[in-house]
């Protein structure tokens, strides 16, 4: 069988895609998927590729029992828009970004990770920076929410 290839991307690959990456990893290895779901995060704008995420979204995910220790920042190549079946983008600017550098044939993979959640929402991931003191938080909330909805049209989709 295939691998299915899902990629989450930010702006900075230091906060939501890694959070979404490792929400999602750990969702997928609970599934008993992990052999046929491999998943990476990138971001379109990054400016210390191989740094680990950022420190507040690592504490934020650990609490939920997530772990982010073995993520590192990565660009968004164009080998990514072949290889994965899935691109995920966090927001609008980022959407605008991997549209305007994937070829027409690809796509129909890119997508906003909210549009898998319970509501169906094409709304951005906000950009923790800036929500305060709960912005990671809420950040989490989201992608936990999308992240399970991704996983239920996954496996809907592809059999598993």
């Amino acid at each position: 069988m295939n691998k299915i290839n899902v990629l989450f991307v930010c702006m900075g690959n230091l906060c939501r895609s890694p959070t979404a990456q490792a929400v999602f990893t750990h969702w997928v290895a609970e599934a008993g998927l992990a052999q046929q779901i491999v998943i990476d995060s990138a971001g379109t704008r990054v400016s210390h590729v191989g740094d680990p995420p950022d420190e507040r979204a690592k504490r934020a995910a650990a609490k939920r029992g997530y772990d982010m220790r073995r993520i590192r920042t990565r660009a968004v190549q164009k080998t990514d828009f072949e290889r994965f079946h899935y691109l995920l983008a966090m927001d609008d600017k980022n959407m605008s970004v991997l549209a305007q550098d994937c070829p027409d044939d690809h796509l129909t993979k890119l997508a906003l990770l909210m549009s898998y959640a319970t509501a169906g929402s094409g709304i951005s991931v906000p950009d923790p920076y800036y929500g305060g003191a709960h912005g990671f938080e809420r950040v989490l909330d989201m992608v936990e929410d999308a992240a399970q909805g991704l996983l239920r049209h996954i496996r809907k989709q592809h059999f598993l």
